[in-house]
């Protein structure tokens, strides 16, 4: 930042105080400094827990993905998809049945063997009556059957072809668990990863130490991880500048990017990432289960200008729940242009008296609470009366990702996640059976071109439906000091390696 006059520098200096009298009296902090630790801010506590196959929140595979839990399959950095607890997939022509050949000599923290009925068990788990994975109705529930030969062998039998099955099992809701210590995984989560969890201070700090019996010890140079939880902006920065925190992979305020572009001591890296910042709309309730007040709340919100003032640049206008990252991937953000005028025609039309008082309600991350009242402004002027109700995140999963909600703002990290919308249950409600026709087509038709055209209409079906109103795909910017290598530049899922991380 420029220009800052002297007051605002002995807050900062006070701020920074502060954050270095934290770390001070949070034990294990003071010791993960130096070459064999690092410690990483992380804006958001993981919500309810650490186990990624019962919870929602982006954060926890921030934490425990690929260092504690690990899958069958790896997200790298640039989107490719390669073995990890499997050495080697094969798919038969139909893309409905998958050969995963598995690593041997594998164990768990507790000593556990891994083999092909932890798999089995897990997948089982995901599917099962009750569960709360995030992706049991994209992933888990096609699986019609999930068959162990060996140890060291499954095959999984879909009802429907997809594609995309290796990339889906390399995302945090497909890691696998133990038979033996499951069920503690939201406290205690117990893994084959190259890092085993010690402690969770809540609202402080969650710390990791190298496990030296992970198969590769020695290809994680790191010995100890802390991870900081910091949501103020002001306070991120404060810990970075003062020297409390090695990085921020993702989520730095972006009204502190140029002020640490300028600091020599660190490294910042702008990159992509296959996030959809949204307006949600609760498509159940009245007047939203109307098409054509959804379309005038896309048309009351000004894309560029909440690009601008809230994420200070840094993301691009979308127009429906996909990423300029996907693979045939089709602009849409002029499918409703800024249109006051146009948005207040439709409300009329839909026969909504205005003033309509509805209720905004916003999770913890800047995006959010600043965007937040930008939107609100906006639908002020088509006559949407937005009162902002600011929540915390696990109030937010616990009353709006239920459905208990009129408007939210979130951002949904997950890529290619669009099979939501063919849930009638999930928290937007969007009920569709020309949509979820198009997602059977997409997802049986083995021609490439049809295949394309099929994507582009999935695309084209959820903005003519204005399910919610599409704003964003935020740019990932993360910050760290330049003598750490690895981190990731850009963020096709919420995670960080830290095996492949190290001081030069």
């Amino acid at each position: 930042m420029t220009g800052l006059n002297r007051p605002a520098i002995r807050r900062r200096g006070a701020i920074a105080l502060a954050a270095a009298a934290l770390v001070a009296t949070v034990p294990g902090i003071a010791m993960a400094q130096g070459k064999a630790a690092v410690t990483i801010g992380l804006v958001l506590e993981p919500a309810p827990g650490l186990d990624p196959t019962t919870a929602a929140a982006a954060a926890i595979g921030e934490v425990v993905h690929y260092n504690v839990l690990e899958g069958l399959t790896k997200i790298n950095a640039d989107g490719s998809v390669t073995p990890l607890l499997a050495e080697s997939w094969s798919m038969d022509p139909d893309g409905k049945s998958y050969t995963f050949k598995l690593r041997s000599g594998i164990r768990f923290h507790d000593g556990e063997a891994f083999d092909s009925s932890d798999v089995k068990f897990s997948f089982e788990r995901a599917k099962a009556e009750g569960s709360t994975n995030k992706a049991k109705k994209t992933v888990f529930d096609n699986i019609s059957s999930i068959s162990t030969p060996d140890a060291t062998t499954v095959i999984l039998t879909l009802a429907k072809p997809d594609g995309n099955l290796p990339f889906r099992l390399g995302e945090n809701t497909a890691v696998i668990l133990d038979p033996k210590s499951a069920a503690g995984t939201a406290t205690r989560p117990m893994g084959t990863g190259p890092y085993k969890f010690d402690d969770w201070r809540k609202g402080s700090a969650i710390l990791l130490s190298r496990w030296d019996g992970y198969r590769d010890a020695k290809a994680a140079p790191i010995k100890r991880a802390t991870f900081r939880i910091i949501s103020d902006p002001a306070a991120q920065v404060a810990a970075l500048l003062a020297g409390d925190v090695d990085t921020f992979p993702r989520g730095i305020g972006n009204q502190a990017v140029k002020q640490l572009q300028a600091d020599p001591r660190f490294a910042v890296v702008v990159g992509s990432t296959a996030g959809k910042g949204i307006l949600s709309v609760n498509n159940r309730k009245k007047p939203f289960d109307d098409v054509r007040v959804r379309r005038a709340l896309a048309h009351a919100i000004d894309r560029k200008a909440f690009i601008d003032g809230v994420l200070e640049g840094y993301g691009v206008p979308i127009g429906s729940h996909f990423a300029p990252t996907d693979a045939g991937y089709v602009d849409l953000t002029g499918t409703y242009t800024y249109d006051p005028e146009k948005a207040k025609a439709l409300l009329k039309e839909a026969g909504v008296a205005t003033p309509l008082n509805v209720t905004l309600t916003l999770p913890p991350p800047p995006y959010a609470r600043k965007g937040g009242e930008v939107v609100a402004a906006m639908l002020a002027k088509v006559g949407v009366v937005a009162k902002i109700e600011n929540v915390e995140w696990a109030q937010w999963l616990g009353g709006t990702f239920k459905g208990n909600f009129d408007l939210s703002i979130v951002n949904h990290a997950e890529p290619l996640d669009y099979l939501q919308y063919t849930n009638p249950q999930y928290y937007w409600g969007y009920d569709s059976a020309a949509f979820r026709e198009l997602a059977n087509k997409h997802a049986s038709t083995t021609n490439a071109k049809d295949k394309q055209k099929l994507f582009a209409d999935l695309q084209r079906q959820l903005a003519s439906d204005a399910v919610n109103v599409y704003l964003f795909n935020p740019q990932n910017v993360a910050v760290s000091k330049k003598a750490l290598k690895g981190v990731w530049p850009n963020s096709p899922i919420f995670a960080n390696d830290l095996a492949s991380w190290r001081w030069q």
